[in-house]
């Protein structure tokens, strides 16, 4: 009987988180305000031509390479940021690796680390749910191959010191260091929110990956980038698939990189809206967790399903993370457009005060 390899058997399957596209959908931390009108025109623009045509990966791996003031040499476009992680994981990790990072995280990690068969090696967070950067340096060991941070970290919202990652690529010279920036444009402006993307020069173990999921709006099209040193990303370039990224978003990828000024406004109202947020949870008297995403993680504890219920009768989907190790009777919210903020704010207080009745 025809069996797949035993760590793909042992696989939990991965359930998709959206449950429902009804009403108003802050459970998935998407860009509620859409994409740039210029990447929606070049959308309508394209021919039969430009549809039928394989993609040129190297095209977009030239224009992401000078956005970011990198080599194309250091950059390699994905299918999203779940096919950089893969790439990453499944180059450096075999059965004897050691796959290290901190919970609550992205999902993803573990999963990745496990489909290779790698024993994954998860670092409990404090109360603070900050990235516990001594334990990770405690964890460290010749047999960790990859060291996955989400920073700023989802589902927390918190962004790690640039000098604590630092000392992490440096603590672990023989591991792929991934630092997942999926979240950057959305930081505060603050010191620990630095890019490691100049530290790629001299970190040879370093990578750094970032999204057009988010602030760009465009996680339908589904483009990551992964960065690193031109050695590095030369081997899973050799890996990654031929025709990995579709014609129709490298076509868009120009119009996205030039329209800073919209995601600019974006990232304005998101830093706003979130602000909204944490005032509002701040009056309501819950812990909440500063956030530097697009969205705001909240503990409501025992409140929290009917909460998230309550809030689905207003249509409008929030997401449970009580599941997440750490994140017991915790809720995500993503933050919306301003328009959108009117409803959502009256809404999570008429819902706040219901769950606490139920």
């Amino acid at each position: 009987m025809l069996k797949p390899r035993e760590t793909i058997a042992a696989l939990s399957p991965y359930r998709s988180p959206i449950l429902s596209r009804e009403g108003l959908t802050l459970d998935l931390n998407e860009s509620m305000a859409g994409c740039s009108p210029h990447v929606l025109a070049r959308l309508h623009s394209l021919s039969a031509a430009d549809v039928s045509r394989y993609p040129q990966r190297e095209t977009g791996e030239r224009l992401v390479g000078n956005f970011l003031g990198l080599a194309p040499e250091q950059v390699l476009v994905t299918n999203g940021m779940d096919e950089a992680l893969s790439l990453v994981f499944t180059a450096y990790l075999d059965a004897n690796d050691e796959l290290l990072f901190a919970d609550p995280t992205f999902v993803m990690y573990p999963m990745l680390g496990a489909a290779v068969g790698a024993k994954v090696v998860r670092v409990q967070s404090g109360e603070d749910l900050a990235l516990p950067v001594a334990d990770l340096l405690a964890r460290i060991s010749p047999r960790t191959r990859v060291i996955a941070i989400a920073n700023p970290n989802n589902p927390t919202g918190l962004a790690a010191e640039r000098a604590d990652l630092l000392k992490i690529v440096e603590s672990a010279p023989n591991a792929a260091v991934v630092i997942d920036e999926a979240y950057f444009e959305f930081c505060g402006g603050a010191l620990k929110c630095s890019t490691l993307i100049p530290d790629l020069a001299r970190y040879p173990n370093l990578f750094v990956a970032r999204t057009f999921s988010k602030a760009y709006g465009l996680a339908g099209l589904r483009l990551g980038v992964l960065t690193g040193a031109a050695g590095q990303i030369d081997y899973l370039r050799r890996l990654s698939l031929p025709f990995n990224v579709n014609s129709v978003v490298l076509a868009c990828l120009e119009e996205a990189l030039a329209d800073g000024s919209f995601v600019s406004e974006h990232v304005a109202q998101i830093r706003h809206g979130r602000e909204q947020l944490e005032r509002l949870f701040g009056e309501l008297g819950v812990r909440f967790w500063p956030s530097e995403t697009n969205f705001v993680l909240v503990r409501l504890g025992d409140s929290a399903k009917a909460f998230v219920e309550s809030m689905k009768r207003h249509r409008i989907l929030v997401r449970d993370f009580s599941a997440s190790p750490g994140c017991e009777g915790c809720v995500r919210i993503t933050v919306a457009t301003p328009k959108q903020m009117e409803e959502v704010l009256p809404a999570i207080r008429e819902s706040f005060a219901e769950a606490l009745r139920s």
